[in-house]
């Protein structure tokens, strides 16, 4: 097994099947010690948080699998932190799909002027360039297909997918009580087709609960152990 990429929160391994593997670990984003699901840096390490990333993902993609969603997923090992996942190409060097419910985080930061802080915004998508050195920053449809990092076709498909599947995410957790603000997604290339990919944890998505933000393995607990809070 052949470690061909170290990542922030997660490491990836190329198997003998032809197949990837992912290894999730206990680092997440944040900055100055305190998590943040948008950040670009790793801010902390918190114990256990790569086997409730892992579950969380286990969880989520399943659910959208049985809803007929495409995703990379094959299946999880709780006890190594580990998930098999189909090859996919990544779009250039990675995008960030972000969707929006509330007005929180960069989104507040970047519309002040006009945003209210937890205003309704309906499944607003942006997306991002995976680009540390640039802060990430937001790109267009136009610029992507001028670019050549996707094609029209490819990001309506993207687009509509994230809008789909962030409301099955958004519904599965009112069940419990708890509230979806934003969340990141992941996309790549199958074939012709457009997967989802990477993760869907507490580590890239903002819930509230009762009006307090739900910490990350919180998060965990709610979902998968019945945690009430």
């Amino acid at each position: 097994m052949e470690n061909i990429y170290k990542g922030k929160t997660k490491d990836l391994y190329a198997l003998a099947n032809g197949n990837y593997l992912l290894k999730f670990k206990d680092d997440v984003t944040g900055t100055d010690g305190v998590f943040d699901p948008g950040a670009n840096t790793v801010g902390l390490s918190i114990e256990g948080m790569g086997n409730g990333g892992l579950r969380l993902t286990a969880h989520f993609f399943e659910m959208l699998q049985s809803n007929g969603v495409r995703t990379h997923y094959i299946q999880a090992d709780t006890e190594n932190n580990t998930m098999e996942v189909l090859p996919a190409d990544t779009f250039g060097r990675g995008i960030e799909v972000i969707c929006r419910y509330r007005a929180v985080g960069s989104f507040l930061r970047r519309y002040s002027m006009y945003a209210e802080e937890n205003q309704q915004l309906d499944a607003l998508v942006e997306i991002t360039l995976k680009d540390d050195d640039n802060g990430d920053p937001l790109i267009t449809k136009d610029s992507l297909a001028a670019l050549g990092i996707l094609t029209e076709r490819e990001y309506d498909s993207l687009k509509a997918q994230t809008k789909t599947i962030c409301g099955m995410v958004k519904d599965d957790l009112a069940k419990y009580g708890c509230e979806l603000y934003d969340i990141k997604l992941e996309f790549g290339r199958s074939g012709d087709q457009v997967i989802l990919i990477d993760e869907i944890s507490a580590g890239n998505m903002r819930v509230y609960k009762n009006g307090k933000i739900v910490e990350p393995l919180e998060l965990v607990g709610i979902i998968l152990e019945g945690t009430v809070t």
